[in-house]
């Protein structure tokens, strides 16, 4: 696997920018304060169901799917939603794979052309984020880099982990900011795993 660019640390978006990735009638930022949980043993099986429902809709489009974020590193905390990165041919051509997975209750709900042509559907209860992107982009292998690194290094998953809750605590009600306040360390990890 080829080693991306590092990122540099995330900057909150603005209410403007978060209300441009919405699709639809979701709200753009959290309703209910953000929850960091404990590791929960179950999470890689509820992973495994989404994985194979998702390979099941897509057939031959699928040309990888990872459980990445923090549920799919064991012993990490973590919210209570499955991170799935799944890799298209073409996350612009929407056409080509959300009806299929809509016909098995993901819903499409960010749209953000300008980062990787991202997409982002929900399962119905929202129990899953699944993160649409291209092949060989840079975020999905920071994603898989930075999951398998935590795997590995217990020390940065329990520094992570304090941190995670620590952002939690200070941005209860906004997830930019939450996603923002985790950043740095997010970066330094990075680049221990090898990034420049």
């Amino acid at each position: 696997m080829r080693l991306p660019p590092l990122p540099s640390p995330p900057k909150p978006l603005t209410p403007e920018q978060m209300a441009r990735r919405v699709v639809g009638d979701r709200p753009a930022e959290v309703t209910s304060p953000i929850t960091v949980s404990p590791y929960d043993p179950e999470w890689p099986a509820m992973y495994a169901r989404e994985e194979a429902r998702i390979r099941s809709a897509l057939g031959a489009r699928v040309l990888a799917v990872d459980h990445v974020g923090s549920t799919a590193v064991p012993g990490l905390a973590a919210k209570d939603r499955i991170d799935i990165d799944l890799i298209v041919a073409d996350p612009a051509a929407e056409d080509a794979y959300v009806p299929a997975l809509a016909s098995t209750g993901y819903t499409l709900r960010t749209r953000e052309p300008h980062w990787y042509e991202h997409r982002c559907l929900w399962n119905a209860d929202h129990s899953v984020n699944l993160h649409v992107f291209g092949p060989d982009c840079d975020e999905y292998l920071r994603h898989v880099i930075f999951r398998d690194w935590l795997r590995t290094h217990p020390e940065d998953r329990d520094r992570y982990t304090t941190r995670k809750f620590e952002a939690a605590a200070e941005h209860p009600l906004s997830m930019a900011h939450y996603v923002a306040g985790k950043g740095q360390i997010v970066v330094e990890i990075l680049q221990r795993a090898g990034l420049r």
